[in-house]
């Protein structure tokens, strides 16, 4: 990795933590670049403002998550266990990575218009992979005749509340805890063989 990529790394885990401690709209760009350990005017080199900051962090994040869940459903040999896989790296990537669960749950739909636009393609990519999997079962018989778009927004629902529960809860828990639980339940709703 270069010295310039180094710093751009640097400062997208760093607007990571801040936002994460203080909300999107509260967080200073002075205070990425403090975290970050760059100059103020150093950030300007690499993102056009704060909103640009919070679009690559999403782009370059769920573009990571993507493939991890790619990997790992690439390894399994039936919709049973592509969809536990799903469960768990959705589970294990927030659970690895609060702050930007927190970013992702929190902030970001809280943002303007401009911002949900712009991080819409990643987003779209994950549903692209659930539904590829819930195809995969229509098309193998593991699973019923379903609406694929409608399974695609249970299962993503589901994990999408989780998380945001897990985030709010009062106590800590582990979200890995939940990967059989849910499961179960898509399994069930699928009418999974």
């Amino acid at each position: 990795m270069t010295k310039r990529q180094d710093k751009y790394q640097l400062i997208l885990e760093a607007a990571v933590e801040a936002i994460a401690e203080t909300g999107f709209y509260q967080c200073q760009v002075s205070k990425i670049a403090r975290l970050a350990g760059v100059a103020d005017g150093t950030i300007y080199l690499y993102f056009k403002n704060k909103e640009d900051i919070l679009i690559r962090l999403f782009q370059e994040r769920m573009g990571e998550f993507i493939v991890d869940v790619r990997g790992q459903i690439a390894k399994c040999q039936t919709t049973s266990s592509r969809l536990k896989a799903i469960v768990e790296a959705h589970f294990n990537f927030m659970e690895q990575n609060r702050s930007y669960a927190i970013v992702t749950q929190l902030e970001v739909r809280q943002s303007d218009p401009r911002i949900r636009t712009a991080i819409r393609e990643p987003v779209l990519e994950y549903f692209r992979v659930i539904e590829e999997v819930i195809e995969q079962g229509i098309e193998s018989k593991d699973i019923a005749n379903v609406n694929v778009r409608a399974a695609r927004q249970m299962i993503f629902g589901a994990l999408d509340e989780a998380v945001t529960d897990w985030l709010m809860a009062r106590k800590p828990r582990l979200l890995l805890n939940q990967v059989e639980p849910i499961f179960y339940l898509f399994a069930g709703a699928l009418r999974l063989k």
